[in-house]
């Protein structure tokens, strides 16, 4: 057998394995007495509140056990967050376009949380825009034949490519709903007949089930044109990946919180808090103490200890073992296995309020627009990680066009983003940490200024003259605001070796001891740490009584 078929076999395995957490059946998990515990003690003590921490503390609560999360920010979660500045303006710390449920006709429901009703989400009218050299693509919102119809038309040569990968998607989205249902009762032997799409997909990169269907450079691009939401040019990005979410989000619609996505975290820190659970912010975690292989509690900044029966770490996973646990030779397997992942990209944004309404002026209608100067992904990669300006690729958000009053009357809030990788900051690091910033800020508003200018003549002319607030988010920025290692914006790289189900479990080799969010399963955005909190606390579960 080859060594391509032993991995596939493998991949089918694990796998298995992973379907058995599946969707939670709240009737049948433990019930706590959250009540009963002392005041100063918890059940489960969880470092972080981004979204895969706050969801992990909300599961506790909800069964009656008593949860305390800690955050080293003055809010809660992580690039789930917002921030304001003169002028009336609020910028989104991060990119949100998302699925989300509906019910009696309005889009409210956050997966796995159906008491949270205050958050409402506002639907983009067109999912997105990709602008290439020589094509201007408009996908619309929840209209999957319209965006292949559109793709057709560029395309005529490509009809039955063009067909026959989004049939894919579809194969293996309808593969992994259908393994799920089976709960682990499935006949191997006739694993590669009865879900044959996933099958497929499980050794492949996106780039070779691309390869596959399509040949022209240019159409591979334009359908990878969402690679800058996984951090990962089609040669490295696990097929599923890219796949099953892509194809949920053409078919389900993107979406977007009013209020921003602070509006999110808020309101998972008020059911916490609701149900007896705590959310302590500016209190940052510097120890995870373990005695006989086993966790117990965590130590803080400020001097103080807190115990749980468990702790979960929504921290980034690199310095939950190298920074927050002490050197341990048991622990050597593992670290090793993390040595071999790769980080993701983090990101260079540009936040901006404007004094006046350009976008209306410029008769935009556009919410999310993605920019490539070229139709060579793997190159844009390249740029990006090096930090190459000579001709920058973007996304604009133009949210202003989502529901009224997104800014103040008259004016616009914008953000312009660019992934970028950590290593042309490091230069930089040393002073910047040590509050001397002046090459710091050279560089950052060189590189501003660049991209504004960039967006300027593809998209909205004037727009240097009508910035009123600028601010800059570099990954030092980052690393200071989110802790995440290396200013990560995705956790590790979404490849073959480390994305479902291989991906970092929520189990280490420390008891008692979790991983929640991004660095661990399923991965990163929203549609995935939300889950990923539930499925910890899930895993958790199964050694409870």
């Amino acid at each position: 057998m080859s060594n391509t078929e032993w991995k596939r076999r493998d991949f089918i395995r694990t796998l298995m394995g992973a379907m058995t957490v599946g969707v939670l059946d709240w009737d049948s998990l433990p019930v706590g007495q959250a009540a009963t515990l002392p005041e100063g003690q918890f059940d489960a003590v969880i470092i972080g509140s981004g979204l895969g921490g706050l969801s992990c503390a909300a599961a506790f609560a909800r069964q009656g056990f008593k949860p305390l999360v800690l955050e080293q920010h003055d809010k809660p979660g992580g690039y789930a967050t917002s921030f304001t500045r003169p002028g009336g303006f609020e910028f989104d710390v991060s990119l949100h376009s998302t699925r989300v449920g509906e019910r009696n006709g309005i889009h409210n429901l956050i997966p796995g949380f159906p008491e949270i009703t205050q958050v409402e989400f506002v639907p983009h009218p067109t999912l997105y825009r990709a602008i290439f050299p020589n094509h201007d693509i408009r996908v619309p919102n929840q209209n999957l034949p319209a965006y292949i119809d559109t793709l057709t038309k560029n395309f005529p040569a490509e009809a039955e490519g063009i067909k026959g990968l989004f049939e894919d998607m579809k194969g293996v989205t309808q593969d992994i709903a259908g393994l799920s249902s089976k709960k682990g009762n499935v006949d191997m032997m006739h694993f590669p007949q009865d879900y044959p799409h996933l099958f497929r997909f499980s050794g492949s990169t996106w780039g070779q089930i691309v390869d596959s269907r399509i040949k022209d450079m240019k159409l591979k691009a334009i359908i990878s044109s969402l690679w800058g939401y996984y951090g990962l040019p089609p040669s490295k990005l696990a097929s599923i990946y890219y796949g099953l979410p892509t194809y949920s989000y053409l078919t389900g619609g993107g979406f977007y919180p009013k209020g921003r996505s602070q509006t999110i975290s808020n309101a998972l820190v008020s059911f916490i808090e609701a149900r007896g659970g705590k959310v302590v912010l500016s209190n940052r975690v510097t120890k995870i103490l373990v005695k006989d292989e086993a966790a117990y509690g965590v130590s803080t900044a400020d001097g103080h200890e807190y115990k749980g029966k468990v702790i979960v770490s929504n921290a980034n996973a690199y310095d939950t073992f190298h920074t927050l646990l002490d050197k341990d030779e048991h622990l050597k397997d593992y670290l090793a296995r993390m040595d071999t992942f790769s980080v993701s990209l983090s990101s260079f944004q540009i936040f901006l309020g404007l004094k006046r309404d350009l976008v209306r002026e410029a008769g935009l209608t556009d919410t999310e627009i993605f920019y490539d100067p070229g139709y060579d992904i793997e190159a844009s990669y390249e740029g990006a990680r090096k930090a190459d300006f000579s001709n920058p690729g973007f996304c604009i958000t133009l949210y202003d066009n989502l529901y009224p009053g997104y800014s103040p009357r008259g004016k616009n809030t914008i953000s312009l983003l660019t992934l970028q990788g950590f290593d042309p900051w490091k230069p930089y690091e040393s002073d910047y940490w040590k509050g001397s910033k002046a090459a710091y800020r050279a560089e950052k508003e060189r590189m501003a200024n660049l991209l504004i200018r960039q967006a300027e003549k593809i998209i909205l002319p004037g727009l240097s003259k009508a910035i009123e607030v600028q601010e800059i988010g570099t990954p030092l920025t980052n690393v200071r605001y989110t802790g995440n290692y290396r200013g990560a914006i995705y956790g590790w790289d979404q490849t073959l070796d480390n994305s479902n189900p291989r991906r970092l479990p929520h189990t280490t080799p420390i008891k008692n001891l979790y991983l929640a969010g991004a660095w661990t399963a399923p991965g990163h955005g929203y549609g995935a740490v939300i889950p990923s909190g539930l499925e910890c606390f899930g895993e958790i579960m199964k050694h409870w009584t």
